[in-house]
């Protein structure tokens, strides 16, 4: 389990390299709101957008697909997440939800990033 965690964070950190490499600035990495957590909270130069990035790591493919890993639930608890952080900060920010997929080692991940992977339901909360 140790190595499947260190494997988890090495990927988010090449996310957040990949995402500054673009442009993008880093707001927050694992920010927590209760038990709900958003992996990367980034966003666009000069854009009024926040993306919550959604970051799936594996060090293989084998012929899983990790959107399949992206439910209703993981969805609701991601928007849920994002609208307590524009509330916790007061942010008058659009948000977009991207999903970004890391196969690989922390030495050499192929990376897809997904944008706009995902529109939030009409309604979150239970």
């Amino acid at each position: 389990m140790e190595q499947k965690k260190k494997l988890g964070k090495e990927g988010e950190r090449a996310a957040c390299e990949f995402l500054i490499s673009k442009g993008y600035t880093i707001r927050e990495t694992n920010w927590r709101m209760g038990h709900l957590e958003i992996d990367i909270v980034a966003q666009e130069p000069n854009a009024n957008m926040m993306h919550i990035v959604e970051v799936k790591t594996r060090a293989s493919d084998d012929h899983y697909d990790p959107m399949e890993s992206i439910t209703k639930a993981k969805i609701r608890n991601l928007v849920n997440a994002a609208n307590g952080y524009i509330e916790y900060y007061s942010l008058q920010l659009s948000v977009q939800y991207d999903v970004m997929i890391l196969v690989g080692t922390a030495t050499d991940f192929n990376i897809q990033f997904i944008p706009d992977a995902f529109q939030p339901p009409l309604s979150t909360r239970r």
